[in-house]
């Protein structure tokens, strides 16, 4: 039976994505997806009305589609740092099982500092395409159980070579997300494993990334 994977990160139409929750489960599920976040960006102007939006989502895709699991998370996006450890903290109160930040992609503004706070405040459960992460951070995530991201996404995905080899230096666990906002970016396996080794994993390493460590922060969402 072929390797199914999971998606922590990816957006609907309660942020900027283009699709109904039901639609990207079906699509997710066709690709070879089992279990998917979406992650819609959040500040605190709309923090409550998303994660309750996509608990009901998770709600009626556990009642009605079988072998298959989305879990309601939120992507907390181009807030200050010092707001971090607060909002993150807010998000778990509301219900979403997953946090995201959105890290210091090479492409985007984001303020100086997101990744190290991030990495240093232990209600985060990904640093989305985290650019030029230093050392300093990585080894706050390792201490921190949180994972770094390797991005599928245009543009962010720039940062993966920097962000796989400082992740394995220093100990820290990696994940391969799609970002997806749009039909067509949602992850296969094989692109999944692409990610991967296009940012410098041996084939072993790939596959621990793609298919192995999932389940620790499956493991860690379902111990809270």
């Amino acid at each position: 039976m072929p390797r199914k994977i999971c998606d922590f990160h990816m957006h609907s139409l309660f942020s900027d994505g283009d699709l109904l929750p039901a639609e990207i489960v079906r699509r997710t599920y066709v690709l070879g997806n089992r279990v998917i976040a979406i992650t819609d960006h959040a500040d605190p102007s709309n923090l409550e009305h998303v994660i309750k939006s996509l608990i009901r989502a998770s709600d009626f895709t556990s009642k009605y589609v079988d072998g298959f699991r989305l879990i309601p998370g939120v992507e907390l996006t181009h807030i200050p740092p010092k707001s971090i450890p607060y909002l993150a903290r807010e998000a778990k109160k509301l219900g979403a099982e997953v946090v995201v930040i959105h890290g210091e992609t090479p492409v985007e503004p984001v303020q100086e500092g997101t990744n190290l706070a991030s990495c240093s405040c232990a209600d985060v459960d990904i640093l989305a395409h985290p650019g030029m992460i230093t050392e300093e951070a990585a080894m706050k995530a390792k201490e921190n159980g949180i994972f770094l991201e390797l991005s599928y996404r245009g543009g962010h995905c720039l940062g993966n070579g920097h962000v796989a080899q400082l992740a394995k230096k220093c100990g820290a666990q990696l994940l391969v997300d799609s970002d997806a906002h749009n039909i067509g970016d949602h992850l296969t396996p094989r692109a999944a494993l692409g990610v991967a080794q296009d940012s410098g994993l041996t084939g072993a390493e790939s596959e621990r990334i793609v298919f192995e460590n999932p389940d620790l922060l499956l493991k860690r969402i379902k111990t809270r």
